[in-house]
Order: structure tokens, then sequence, then C-alpha cells
């Protein structure tokens, strides 16, 4: 198992050099997104693991012991995994390109690792697995970032 610090700096460094590699025309292996819609979703769950785009729980909390041990756990995502709060639909792009798309995830990247370093003890509420301190929303982030790595190819 990785540590926090190595996923930590594979959030900051390396992901979005990762993403770059993915040429933008890639079908995915399952789901709607294409990669700049995919890029595009990762830096919404950046700001939502910020604070920036705060949300409340939708889970049962007599769930969320089960829904956090599973975050903490190093099981990945199912391909498919439903999202309740996006649409059935991708968005489309948002961004004229894939590099304007990466510029602005490693920005929220950059601002995410900014919020936690400013307040080490900062808590921030995710709406699938409650209230998140730095280290669970790294786990967070990392297995969510795999998850879509492997959702065009990329393997660890």
């Amino acid at each position: 198992m990785e540590n926090l610090g190595t996923k930590a700096t594979f959030l900051r460094n390396d992901l979005v050099k990762m993403l770059a590699t993915i040429d933008p025309a890639t079908k995915p292996l399952w789901g709607k997104m294409n990669p700049q819609q995919m890029v595009e979703h990762m830096s919404y769950a950046m700001r939502q693991a910020s604070g920036k785009d705060p949300y409340t729980i939708v889970t049962a909390e007599e769930h969320l012991p089960r829904m956090q041990a599973f975050l903490m756990s190093e099981k990945p995502f199912r391909e498919n995994t439903p999202n309740q709060l996006l649409p059935d639909e991708p968005a489309p792009a948002k961004h004229e390109s894939m590099q304007d798309s990466l510029n602005d995830l490693q920005a929220e990247i950059d601002h995410f690792f900014h919020v936690y370093g400013t307040d080490p003890q900062k808590t921030i509420t995710n709406p699938f697995f409650g209230e998140l301190n730095y280290d669970m929303q790294v786990q967070l982030l990392h297995k969510h970032a795999w998850h879509h790595l492997r959702q065009f190819g990329i393997t660890e």
C-alpha cells in the first residue's frame, strides 16, 4: 500500500502529467465522458475536496462508517460507479482545449494543497463519505484519480 505522502505527491506532481498523455480522441473503456470531460470532472472533485464547492451529505448516517472504511481501503471504485450528483449525460467541456482543462485541474490541485497547508486540521464535507480530514481527502482523490486513469487505459 502506498503511503499518503506518496499519494499526495502523485496528485500534486504526476496526475496532470499522466492525464496529458491521453489522446483527447481516446474512447473510454467504460462510461460516457471523453478525456476532456473527465479532466474537468476531476477539477470538480478537487473543488469539492478543497471546500470551494460545498455539499451536504447524501449518504445515510448509519452507512458512513462503512463508506469511510471503503474509502480508506485500497479497494478501487468499480467501473461505472454511479454518482447521483451528476447528470446521466456528461456536461459539455467548459474549456476550449484539453490543455486549458489540464491547466485548470493543476490550479485546483494546487488550491487543495494550499487549503490544507494553511489549516491542516480542517475537515470538509464530502457528499458521499461525510466529514473528511486531509488524509481521507488525499486517499479519496488518489482512488478517484486512478479510477479515471484506468477508464482511459492507464494502469499503475
